[in-house]
């Protein structure tokens, strides 16, 4: 076994070693990475005559990390940022802007962040490339943990009971970026639009609209504080069915301003905004350090630049109506 001061462990080998543990095989790793088969294998074999142990071991037709290879999977994340970080302050004292950011966020920050996003980052800082994938909150966090994604777009609501930020986001860095007021959607000329907004009290005997099972917190909080346990009688996570179904008259819901503004309102339905305190809060996550990475940098500044447009605006202001 070679000692501390003989182990060379280069930044790529430590990427195809974290490629095989995310694929489960030396084919999808070189996929993933855009090399070819032999080129891994090649690296791979390299780094086990460096460190003289094993990484894999082959299981059937497939192959599996051995003991050593997950340690070095589980490394890989932290040990691979730092050096972006380098290479990124590097980069910028040689006066260069260019870099890849991966960027997974949340469904309804697709239609209305992300492309306004892009356009700026075009205009500003052209050599930056972005990638994007969208997942909800919990998946995003661990897209970033996992060193799968730069920066994770997400969402939190006051009160939530499966708070993506908390135990799961431990040694990660998250920041508040903006809010997303919370909006009351319900069938046009409904009883429970007053002057003074939305009194939620009167909607205890109303059939709701919710998402997923995970992703209802905090309309049960809502409720609750309200006094009231809400008859869930039907259950969609897209937003337009949402309206749809509110529209002629079926069930009440909650969406988020984002989602609302994410299409053209449909006819027969009245958005009102909730109590700011009912708003969700918008974080972004990194690894730490991450954002001394030049291309991750200017694309966190984006995100807080744009953050601050994307608001009442998008839909009109206190109710509004088709």
């Amino acid at each position: 076994m070679p000692s501390f001061d003989d182990i060379d462990i280069d930044a790529q080998a430590l990427r195809v070693v974290k490629a095989i543990a995310d694929e489960g095989s030396i084919t999808g790793a070189a996929a993933a990475l855009g090399y070819s088969q032999p080129a891994v294998s090649q690296q791979l074999k390299r780094l086990e005559r460096k460190l003289e142990v094993p990484l894999v071991e082959r299981v059937g037709r497939s192959v599996r990390l051995t003991e050593a290879g997950r340690i070095l999977a589980r490394h890989a994340p932290t040990v691979t940022t730092a050096l972006d970080a380098a290479a990124g302050e590097l980069a910028e004292l040689r006066g260069l802007r260019a870099g890849r950011v991966r960027l997974v966020g949340f469904p309804s920050a697709s239609p209305t962040i992300v492309p306004r996003l892009l356009a700026d980052l075009e205009a500003h800082h052209a050599g930056v490339t972005v990638t994007y994938l969208e997942a909800e909150p919990p998946e995003a966090v661990e897209a970033v943990r996992e060193g799968n994604a730069d920066i994770a777009l997400t969402f939190s609501y006051p009160g939530d009971r499966e708070d993506p930020h908390g135990s799961s986001a431990q040694g990660l860095s998250v920041h508040a970026v903006g809010t997303d007021d919370l909006l009351a959607v319900l069938p046009v000329d409904h009883p429970a639009v007053t002057e003074d907004g939305v009194d939620m009290a009167s909607l205890a005997g109303e059939k709701w609209i919710a998402g997923c099972p995970r992703c209802r917190g905090h309309l049960l909080e809502l409720c609750a504080r309200a006094g009231f346990e809400p008859h869930i009688a039907f259950e969609t996570d897209n937003f337009v069915a949402v309206e749809g179904l509110v529209a002629q008259g079926i069930g009440v819901a909650t969406l988020p301003r984002m989602a609302v503004a994410s299409f053209p309102q449909l006819a027969g339905v009245v958005t009102v905004p909730l109590p700011s305190t009912e708003a969700r809060t918008i974080h972004v996550v990194t690894a730490h350090g991450a954002d001394r990475v030049p291309a991750i940098r200017a694309t966190l500044e984006a995100i807080v630049r744009l953050l601050g447009t994307v608001g009442p605006e998008a839909r009109g202001g206190a109710a509004s109506r088709n």
